[in-house]
């Protein structure tokens, strides 16, 4: 009896550790198959995320580069720009040196002329004093008799004589005023730098083509919306990721412009919510005339204007005139006024602010069937 306890006890220790060690040996196993599984999955994951970095680098490394052609192709442009200013104004330099030559030449002729006349003149009046002194004789005359026509024959003499001095003085003076007046204009172009910029009347709004089609909206209700609200031509071609804006007022361009970006990032474009951006960029674009005004002013140094002569001359950046924009127009006649003032001894701000609202006319909202230079006077 104890016998078989004993071994029933045996064989159940012995089956349980069979057991155990079955059980272990299936757990290990599974936990080998989870390992290998995970580092798989992370080996994927890895290989994923560098797929993705790759990509990414390569795309911004494609926008560095496009930015970088972008910017060589502008400063290129402007050097060119450059060039061709510094061409103009040595041209202009060597033509009035050449003038200054001609009119040196001119005067040392002049000098030797007048030189001779002198002689001749010299030489006509002791002819003269010679001819009076014979026909004092010949005539007979009293000595009052002969004071009194040899007075009034100085006198005519002296009339002629003291008319041709003045032509004289004139003429020297003229040709000393035209070559002061060509110094300070030489002198001003050397020290004011400008840069001529050509407007266009365009504007490209850079879009993905995906998008092009809910811009132009039904039948093309969206467009036919934003150009009522606007002011402006929208041009939908097959140009790829470019909507064209044309229009001859800038600011009309810029409401344009701003006004679908807004649409876009917004992404709820209809006619209605067309309206409500396109008034409310308006109200942006005119709180920023009057920041740029103020900037104006400041860089400048013209203090005490009034605000709406502020916010007129911000609203002369969305103003072109001849090709040029109109702000960048005044800013460099205000500063041609001001050395030209300095050269010639007058008050420079007055000119330098004189010089800032020559053009201001321009941008009136008010009397605009009037010139320019009359709307201006009046503002």
């Amino acid at each position: 009896m104890v016998l078989t306890i004993i071994i029933g006890v045996v064989a159940f220790l012995a089956g349980a550790g069979i057991s155990y060690i079955l059980w272990d040996k299936a757990l290990k196993g599974k936990a080998k198959r989870m390992i290998k599984e995970a580092e798989s999955e992370s080996e994927m994951i890895r290989r994923k995320k560098e797929l993705q970095a790759k990509e990414h680098f390569h795309q911004l490394k494609q926008e560095h580069d496009k930015q970088i052609s972008e910017r060589n192709s502008k400063m290129a442009q402007a050097e060119n720009r450059i060039n061709q200013k510094e061409s103009s104004i040595n041209q202009r330099i060597e033509d009035i040196n050449r003038k200054k030559n001609e009119l040196e030449a001119t005067h040392e002729k002049l000098k030797v002329q007048i030189e001779a006349n002198e002689k001749k003149k010299e030489e006509l009046e002791r002819m003269k004093r010679e001819e009076q002194e014979k026909l004092q004789t010949i005539s007979g005359l009293s000595t009052e008799e002969a004071k009194s026509q040899l007075i009034e024959s100085l006198k005519a003499e002296a009339r002629t004589m003291a008319a041709a001095y003045v032509n004289e003085i004139m003429e020297e003076a003229k040709m000393t005023a035209n070559k002061e007046a060509k110094r300070v204009v030489v002198q001003t172009i050397q020290r004011v730098a400008t840069e001529a910029a050509i407007e266009n009347s365009v504007t490209v709004f850079n879009v993905d083509d995906d998008i092009k089609g809910r811009i132009i909206g039904r039948e093309g209700r969206n467009i036919r919306a934003l150009e009522a609200a606007t002011g402006i031509e929208i041009i939908v071609d097959d140009t790829p990721e470019a909507i064209v804006l044309s229009s001859f007022d800038p600011y009309r361009r810029e409401v344009a412009r701003l006004a679908l970006h807004q649409l876009v990032l917004d992404g709820r474009i209809h006619p209605a919510r067309i309206e409500e951006v396109v008034e409310k960029v308006k109200k942006q674009v005119d709180e920023e005339m009057v920041e740029i005004g103020k900037r104006t002013t400041i860089d400048l140094g013209i203090h005490g204007l009034h605000p709406e002569l502020i916010k007129l001359v911000g609203k002369m950046k969305y103003r072109s005139s001849y090709g040029q924009n109109l702000l960048q127009h005044s800013r460099e006649v205000a500063n041609l006024c001001a050395v030209m003032a300095t050269e010639l001894g007058l008050n420079a701000k007055v000119a330098k602010r004189a010089g800032l609202l020559h053009d201001i006319g321009k941008v009136a909202e008010e009397d605009k069937d009037l010139p320019h230079a009359l709307a201006g006077m009046k503002i």
